[in-house]
């Protein structure tokens, strides 16, 4: 992380595809101000995650699917983006 750049908080895992795209996205196109929290490296990190899926008004869609709701990308002024191409 780069002091005075943006930087975007990533919600994320290794063994979800869609993170990985992302992750993959980001490496090709240069784009290295984000923070990746790894929601299944550590029992502090998930709970971070799942605070936010349960309020979040844009995950509501997931949490009635059924579906874990990463990647999330939650952007410094609070907004949040759930697709990588939106952060680019």
């Amino acid at each position: 992380m780069k002091r005075g750049r943006t930087v975007i908080q990533f919600y994320g895992s290794h063994i979800c595809s869609g993170c990985r795209e992302a992750l993959t996205l980001f490496q090709e196109k240069g784009f290295s101000d984000y923070q990746l929290i790894e929601i299944t490296e550590n029992v502090e990190n998930l709970r971070a995650f799942l605070k936010l899926r349960d309020t979040l008004p844009e995950l509501s869609d997931a949490r009635k699917e059924g579906r874990i709701g990463i990647p999330l990308f939650l952007l410094e002024d609070g907004s949040v983006k759930l697709e990588p191409e939106e952060v680019l």
